[in-house]
């Protein structure tokens, strides 16, 4: 593929002016160049002034317009919750993170809301029994539980939440938690077992300590 043919995107923006007006889109930009079909397709969806999609759409934007750069992303949850007219928020936990989804539940608790939480290792069976290898586990040959993230994902649906908060998820189980919750779900954490679950610090760093990532490398 010659350089004619790259599909470009936001990704190779350097301008950003759908954000502030101040500066010039590029030729590719997906706002100058937008499929009107599909941008009014997007609109419609916050039209619906019963619609899930608008009120969350709503509250989002009034949580960052009324406390930008004042509250905790757990505070943010709390507002958000409240705004959605959320009661029982589901939490979809990493077994590591157990103690501080616990206190995650406290909080929600203290602040007058139901709580039903799912582990990730929730029915305890065995990842060879899904196919993997014993080669692959961290420890051969040991019982080591798979995580089931669809299985959490049925009992927050059994439970009948109205929020659901993922805590650390592996990358790919957090995709099958989103794929198979009925509820709407939102992150608290995301996993860097590296990083203490703060992941863009290799991006903050890749002009000195994780200069490697811009290097092609397979995994």
């Amino acid at each position: 593929m010659n350089e004619e043919e790259k599909e470009l995107s936001c990704a190779e923006c350097g301008t950003l002016n759908c954000h502030k007006h101040e500066s010039r889109y590029p030729k590719f930009c997906l706002t100058t160049n937008v499929d009107e079909e599909m941008l009014e397709e997007s609109l419609e969806c916050y039209k619906d002034e019963e619609g899930i999609d608008r009120k969350i759409a709503l509250a989002a934007a009034d949580i960052e317009g009324e406390y930008y750069g004042k509250l905790t992303r757990v505070e943010e949850i709390l507002a958000f919750a409240r705004r959605i007219d959320a009661k029982k928020i589901g939490i979809a936990s990493c077994v590591g993170l157990a103690q501080e989804s616990k206190i995650f539940a406290e909080i929600l608790k203290n602040n007058g809301f139901d709580v039903f939480m799912a582990i990730c290792k929730v029915g305890s069976r065995d990842k060879c029994e899904i196919g993997l290898k014993e080669e692959q586990k961290i420890r051969p040959n040991t019982f080591e539980p798979m995580c089931n993230p669809v299985l959490q994902a049925k009992y927050l649906n059994k439970a009948k939440t109205d929020l659901n908060v993922i805590m650390g998820l592996c990358v790919g189980h957090d995709s099958l938690f989103i794929k198979y919750a009925k509820a709407t779900t939102t992150y608290l954490v995301v996993k860097d077992r590296v990083l203490g679950h703060n992941p863009v610090v290799a991006l903050y760093t890749t002009g000195t300590y994780y200069k490697k990532l811009l290097s092609p490398k397979e995994y």
